[in-house]
């Protein structure tokens, strides 16, 4: 077993090294092997949940729309599925997966131009395969901001709004990109006598920019996309650190206290972060920069190593020493004020004032040119053994927040220690207001996040998997959450579309756009609800997250783990490890 102390040395060694200068950014996730043809399509963390792999007949990346509109038509004239790939393909589920070894890719890689920057009107254009980074920079250099986005520059303009990527703000339309998209390009399939591909021009008060605007892909593919910006302004961040005891009633209001605020729980110490961040104006000095530890160049030798202790203790059910190590990351995180700089080195004290394109998102571990031989990553790079987690993301109504809160206090005093299981991270609560897209929010909601161990082999059970699955449940279930659409496993999806409104507009537009289902897949018509459902019931899929589990055999009663009824929210049924006694024994519900 490793030592405690061993564990602490290594997680500081990692930290310390993530200032590396020098990084190289994570691959493109379709590889072909003849030319642009026999390929695969993965995401950045190279396995989708259920852990197939994606193959398609081809590739295609155009650099003009004029190249987009062929690559459609082709795809469309031959029927052949086709789905969209973004640069570095954050999306946890299969959305970009055609679904068939003879369906094709348009990648988007090099549709990354700026299009227009309209100052007077505030106004930016630019190509779908834009990421996040070159976005703001751009509007910053024309004197405007961008008014919220995610944390992470590494998304692409359209693969952020295919689906429903977001910030933190319930203030003004709050902070879900694709409520300042005011107009978009997109290119559909169409009739014989159209070419087969057609551009369609969606602008404000077009009847189908709702549909557009999150639409995980299935109408077509985005080529532009038109965003309202604001002047450029600054924002004032703090950090406050504070015990957990009125939590339940914080989350009710922190949002509307603070335009950029955000809590990180962390519930096996009873401690939150509340992210204390207002807009002031660009006269006020200042020169902040936010620079996410965990989107910071990282050490491969070291993450490689933080992997062998993680998995070392997964086997032997150590939580003293990975909750120590926990305890110890986030001091030192908390020391180096979690990224955040007065001038762009050095941290002198809170507030940070910086101008919002240097304070809204980061990820410096894309920013460097490859070369130095895969020594400095970013956290996730599939190419190095290193940490491998599932990452799950989930809304719940911020009318039913404080109780979901309350209902998680009660299954964490049950065992504390369990919830080590998710690190330095916690539970990111951010907030969400109600969207006028079809597939947006359903109503202002908090934006759970979480991330947290995960097997290299398939079947293996995590340690106090029982514990997060009933989190999820219940959020899902019980308080009436709603998953993100690229992030979380399979069995968050089932059922959730009948929780948006006007899910059968949207159906309604994909049908007009495509008919034929030519931008469609096994999954997203499992997600929309069209045909079959997007878990996987059998032996061991409530491990993966591909089910919800009603027997013993969808979880791993030979290691011990039986379905068992929640602790707290006894209507989840999860995976529970009832004993070596149990082992080979199978009881079903």
């Amino acid at each position: 077993m490793a030592t405690m102390e061993g564990l602490q040395i290594l997680l500081l060694l990692v930290l310390t090294q993530m200032s590396l200068t020098g990084s190289r950014p994570p691959p493109d996730p379709v590889a072909c092997i003849d030319g642009t043809s026999n390929c695969t399509i993965t995401n950045a963390y190279a396995s989708f949940p259920d852990r197939s792999i994606c193959r398609a007949a081809s590739a295609a990346y155009p650099r003009s729309e004029q190249e987009l509109v062929a690559a459609v038509a082709a795809a469309a004239a031959a029927r052949r599925n086709v789905k969209v790939a973004t640069r570095y393909s954050h999306s946890f589920p299969k959305l970009a997966c055609p679904g068939s070894s003879d369906g094709a890719i348009i990648s988007t890689r090099w549709l990354n131009r700026t299009v227009r920057v309209d100052a007077e009107k505030r106004l930016v254009t630019v190509e779908s395969g834009m990421v996040l980074r070159d976005l703001i920079r751009a509007a910053a250099a024309a004197g405007l901001s961008l008014p919220h986005s995610p944390y992470w520059y590494g998304l692409t303009v359209g693969g952020l709004l295919a689906t429903g990527a977001h910030g933190s703000s319930l203030w003004g339309k709050g902070g879900a990109v694709h409520e300042y998209v005011v107009g978009l390009r997109i290119v559909t399939p169409a009739p014989a006598s159209q070419g087969f591909a057609t551009v369609r021009e969606l602008g404000t008060g077009h009847p189908d920019l709702d549909a557009a605007k999150v639409s995980l892909g299935v109408l077509g593919v985005i080529s532009q996309v038109t965003l309202a910006l604001q002047p450029l302004f600054k924002r004032s961040v703090s950090f406050v650190n504070r015990d957990e005891s009125d939590l339940a009633e914080q989350v009710a209001t922190w949002g509307d206290l603070h335009e950029f605020g955000d809590i990180t729980w962390l519930p096996q110490e009873g401690k939150v972060v509340y992210r204390q961040d207002d807009r002031v104006d660009a006269s006020l000095p200042g020169n902040g920069l936010n620079d996410i530890l965990g989107f910071r160049p990282m050490s491969a030798p070291g993450l490689v190593a933080r992997r062998v202790e993680d998995e070392r203790l997964e086997a032997n059910g150590s939580d003293t020493p990975r909750c120590s190590a926990t305890r110890t990351m986030a001091a030192r995180v908390e020391s180096q004020a979690y990224g955040l700089t007065n001038d762009g080195v050095s941290f002198t004290g809170y507030p940070v004032v910086g101008y919002q394109h240097r304070i809204q998102a980061s990820g410096t571990c894309l920013d460097s040119a490859e070369g130095d031989g895969l020594q400095s990553v970013c956290y996730w790079d599939s190419r190095i053994r290193g940490p491998f987690v599932y990452n799950s993301g989930f809304s719940v109504p911020l009318s039913r927040a404080p109780a979901f809160v309350a209902d998680v206090q009660r299954l964490r005093d049950l065992n504390p220690q369990a919830f080590c299981a998710l690190g330095v991270s916690g539970v990111l609560m951010r907030y969400v207001r109600a969207s006028t897209a079809y597939l947006g929010k359903p109503e202002d909601s908090i934006a759970v996040d979480i991330d947290y161990y995960r097997s290299y082999a398939s079947g293996v059970p995590r340690a106090h998997a029982d514990v997060i699955d009933e989190m999820e449940q219940m959020a899902l279930l019980k308080y009436g959450g709603v998953p993100h659409w690229g992030k979380s496993r399979n069995f968050a999806f089932d059922g959730a579309i009948a929780k948006y409104p006007r899910a059968s507009e949207f159906l309604k537009v994909k049908d007009r756009y495509d008919p034929e289902g030519i931008f469609s897949s096994e999954w997203s018509d499992q997600v929309l609800g069209i045909r079959g459902s997007p878990s996987i019931v059998e032996k061991g899929c409530a491990i993966e997250g591909l089910c919800v589990c009603s027997e013993d055999s969808h979880c791993a009663a030979e290691k011990g783990y039986l379905c068992r009824p929640g602790k707290v929210y006894t209507e989840a049924r999860v995976c529970a490890f009832v004993g070596d006694e149990h082992a080979g024994f199978v009881d079903v519900l």
